[in-house]
């Protein structure tokens, strides 16, 4: 992304929060418009931790000045989630968890994947499929929510389908960024469809960092 366009993302990052607010301006939010800002345009160099600690706080005092507009965002995403969810998995026997805050670490050691749909309003995972042990031919994993770190490291060996949208945020695919707004991306690893196991993960995140890697 371009400075133009890197400064048009956040130009309309501001303006939109303005009109959320409805101009209803005191420090507190102000001060969570600078923050967020300024957050936005770290994660767009690339500075994503000193970025997402700014987006965070910034979230932070809009909560605190605005909970009923954070409210509505986290019920129209648990909304979307489940109708998502419906959509993408038919069985019902499909492990389904909520949760406010989640760290997954389904990289340090051997791991069950099984199909799962999971929601949090701030969560991280981190999953290396190397050490992932497959229960089934096709796993489908949804991973969704307002805020979420993900990362996911493919062997070569094991076809993987990601369809993936952060509204806000950056994705990184084996070194190529795209950072700023609406990024979406759709992509098979080569040799796909000849795989014993496959395994498709749909993610979707209002603020989120996304890198897919092979190891």
């Amino acid at each position: 992304m371009n400075k133009k366009n890197q400064w048009l993302a956040v130009l309309i990052i501001v303006i939109g929060a303005l009109m959320l607010l409805n101009q209803n301006m005191n420090f507190l939010t102000l001060a969570a418009l600078i923050l967020l800002t300024y957050g936005m345009i770290q994660v767009q160099k690339g500075v994503t931790r000193k970025g997402y600690r700014c987006l965070g706080i910034g979230a932070a005092l809009l909560l605190l000045d605005n909970l009923m507009i954070v409210f509505l965002i986290v019920l129209a995403s648990l909304a979307f989630f489940y109708s998502k969810t419906k959509k993408i998995h038919l069985n019902e026997n499909v492990m389904r968890r909520q949760n406010f805050m989640a760290r997954f670490y389904w990289d340090q050691q051997p791991w069950r994947l099984q199909s799962m749909s999971l929601w949090h309003a701030m969560g991280e995972v981190n999953a290396d499929l190397s050490l992932s042990i497959p229960e089934e031919k096709q796993t489908i994993v949804l991973l969704q929510g307002v805020m979420g770190n993900v990362r996911l490291t493919l062997p070569e060996d094991y076809g993987v389908e990601i369809e993936a949208f952060v509204l806000f945020g950056r994705v990184n695919l084996n070194g190529e960024q795209d950072s700023g707004m609406m990024n979406k991306i759709i992509w098979r690893t080569p040799g796909y469809e000849s795989s014993e196991h496959k395994a498709k993960f749909v993610i979707s995140y209002i603020v989120g960092d996304l890198s897919i890697s092979n190891p």
